[in-house]
């Protein structure tokens, strides 16, 4: 019974030193992430590959140091696109920097996404980007998430 309230305990001290890592910097602020751009890479199969810019501006005094990223992308709730990236650039204090990240789709989804629009075609989707900064086990994730509508237009 003793060495359960003793384990206890020590996760309790644990759990508390971890928020308390949380504080250590309360001037943080949180990056701004913007897309800027989302186009298709060649590819040498039948799966097609996009490339997706991310543009990060650091409003803090420090250089932000990212060790990996995480993403998701939807289209009418359907997640077409999912990757991973850990070979990030550093935003140094109060600068700006882009993040190139590749990504090939979900096929499943995508054939899913495609079954809906032939029966409801649409001119309008709706659209939601999800994405996971890891700046460093001090300080907590950042959690992107953009969402909006992407319009297909015809021109005349």
């Amino acid at each position: 019974m003793q060495k359960r309230t003793l384990a206890n305990f020590i996760m309790l001290v644990g759990l508390l030193l971890l928020s308390a890592c949380a504080t250590l910097n309360p001037e943080f602020e949180e990056p701004s992430v913007m897309v800027t751009s989302f186009r298709a890479l060649p590819s040498e199969n039948i799966v097609p590959r996009f490339e997706i810019g991310l543009h990060v501006i650091n409003p803090n005094r420090s250089p932000l140091t990212l060790h990996g990223l995480s993403y998701n992308v939807e289209l009418e709730g359907y997640r077409i696109l999912t990757g991973v990236a850990n070979q990030l650039p550093e935003i140094a204090a109060y600068g700006e920097g882009d993040v190139l990240l590749q990504a090939s789709p979900d096929l499943f989804s995508t054939f899913n996404l495609f079954a809906e629009l032939m029966t409801q075609p649409r001119e309008r989707f709706r659209f939601k980007l999800e994405a996971k900064l890891d700046v460093g086990w001090l300080l907590p994730k950042i959690r992107v998430e953009k969402t909006g509508e992407i319009a297909l237009e015809s021109k005349q």
